[in-house]
C-alpha cells in the first residue's frame, strides 16, 4: 500500500533549542486533534464509506502519518540539546522520568493518547463531516503554536501543516458533496 521515501513531507528546522514550545507540539503528536488520531480516524473509517471517496480519506491517512514523522522530528531538534534540568523547567521533568528523551503518544498536558479519540460512526456523511471538525481543529492549533514561537524557521513548517489541514478540510467537504449528491439523485431502476 504503502512506498516510503526516506524523507520528510516538508523540510523541518529550527533555529534553537526551545523545550517549552516541544512541549506544546506534542499536543499534535498525541493529542486528541493531532496527527495520530487524525491518521487512524481516517484509515478506520475508509472501510465503511462509498467507493467514490474511499481514496481520498486513504489519502489523506497517508499524509497524516507523515505529519506525524513532522511533528516528531520537530521535537526531536527543539529538545535534543537541553539538559535535565531544562525540561524540568518546561513541565517534562514527568515525561523525562517515565520516557527520557523517548517520543510517547500524549497530549501537551501529558494525559495518554487514547482510542476514543478516534470517532467512526459508520454513516459516511456524518463522518466526513467529523473529519472536517477534526482538520479545522488542528488547522486553529497550528495557528495558536504558530502564534507561541518566535523562531522563523519553526513558523514554515507549522505553516505549511495548517496548510494542509485547510486543503484536507477543503477535500473532505467535496467528499460530503459528492456523497449528498448520489444520496438525493433519483434512482431509476
Amino acid at each position: 500500500m504503502w512506498i516510503y521515501e526516506k524523507k520528510l513531507q516538508y523540510p523541518v528546522r529550527v533555529s534553537k533549542c526551545d523545550v517549552r514550545m516541544a512541549k506544546y507540539l506534542i499536543e499534535q503528536y498525541g493529542g486528541a486533534d493531532g496527527e495520530l488520531a487524525a491518521a487512524l480516524r481516517y484509515m478506520n473509517q475508509r472501510y465503511t464509506i462509498p467507493n467514490k471517496v474511499v481514496g481520498l480519506l486513504t489519502d489523506i491517512a497517508t499524509e497524516e502519518f507523515a505529519h506525524l514523522e513532522m511533528i516528531a522530528t520537530m521535537v526531536y531538534k527543539l529538545t535534543k540539546d537541553a539538559t535535565v534540568e531544562e525540561l524540568k523547567e518546561a513541565g517534562l521533568g514527568d515525561h523525562y522520568a517515565n520516557h527520557d528523551r523517548a517520543l510517547f503518544y500524549n497530549n501537551a498536558s501529558g494525559v495518554p493518547w487514547t482510542a476514543a479519540y478516534i470517532a467512526a460512526k459508520g454513516d459516511p456523511i456524518a463522518d466526513l463531516y467529523e473529519d472536517i471538525a477534526a482538520e479545522e481543529k488542528a488547522r486553529a492549533t497550528y495557528q495558536w503554536l504558530i502564534d507561541m514561537t518566535d523562531d522563523v524557521d519553526l513558523q514554515d513548517s507549522l505553516k505549511f501543516l495548517r496548510e494542509r489541514e485547510i486543503v484536507h478540510s477543503m477535500r473532505f467537504r467535496e467528499a460530503v458533496e459528492i456523497l449528498k449528491e448520489e444520496r438525493d439523485s433519483k434512482k431509476i431502476f
